[in-house]
């Protein structure tokens, strides 16, 4: 006789995002058993950042994705990654690899790689006075605290952060620390999202969108953008066709905005 095991329910995904919590991992053992914890918890995939110098991989990355390319939709999904940096971090969204001023290289995976294109208006191609800690200031957080995880992600540590709940805010502090993380810090701002469904207006854009694009643009994309979302389709891919429109439709000036009509 065959004895059928219950199905293991995961638990409810967290949808609220009032609270981003981030925390130091040594490294990537943490960071992947942090990942799984946070999952199992649920803290949906989508709301879990992590950046790092160091993150070990079987294929050699080469080259680095630049501001332009993933505003272009460079920044690959996360299962792209899969088999570079592990299955647990595949499952984050946009993973890509940025080259950060005074920190260098970085793989980023998550909603913080695009927020921090975004958030010191191109400030990551090459400005010699934005590193990680300004931009991190930008997003909302401490320049003490910034500058605290500046270096210790320059010395090759793992950044992560999770977006929470108020009310559950003590509960996952709790599970980072339980998981070896350092260096908690609890910040009363999410970071910046596509639009939840439609957009209504400019100024449901995401910084690294808004930013690089004119009045006429802004209103190309969300027209398309809402197109498409009408159409079924999930926000990512209604961004990159939004995107594939602009492109039709605009040329780049020097700013890095898509402004000038084409003929």
């Amino acid at each position: 006789m065959t004895t059928t095991m219950p199905e293991t329910k995961p638990a409810t995904a967290v949808a609220t995002r009032e609270r981003t919590i981030s925390a130091v991992l040594e490294n990537q053992t943490q960071v992947q058993d942090t990942i799984k914890r946070l999952i199992d918890r649920g803290i949906p995939a989508e709301d879990i950042s992590v950046m790092g110098r160091n993150f070990e991989s079987n294929t050699r990355v080469t080259g680095f994705i630049t501001k332009k390319d993933v505003i272009l939709g460079g920044l690959k999904q996360g299962a792209i990654f899969g088999s570079l940096f592990g299955s647990v971090l595949s499952l984050l969204t946009g993973v890509g690899v940025l080259f950060i001023p005074f920190v260098g290289p970085v793989v980023a995976a998550g909603p913080i790689g695009a927020a921090l294109l975004g958030a010191a208006s191109g400030a990551l191609a090459g400005s010699a006075g934005a590193g990680l800690a300004s931009l991190l200031v930008t997003l909302g957080m401490s320049e003490e605290k910034a500058a605290i995880y500046q270096t210790l992600v320059s010395a090759g540590e793992f950044l992560v952060m999770v977006e929470v709940p108020e009310s559950r805010t003590g509960e996952y502090k709790l599970l980072l620390e339980s998981a070896g993380a350092k260096e908690v810090h609890t910040s009363d701002k999410a970071l910046p999202r596509p639009c939840a469904g439609k957009c209504n207006s400019p100024d449901d854009l995401t910084p690294d969108v808004k930013s690089h694009l004119s009045p006429a643009a802004q209103a190309m994309f969300i027209e398309q953008y809402n197109g498409s979302i009408d159409r079924g389709k999930a926000a990512s891919d209604a961004e990159h066709d939004a995107w594939d429109v602009i492109r039709a439709s605009f040329t780049e000036d020097d700013h890095g905005v898509w402004s000038q009509p084409k003929a």
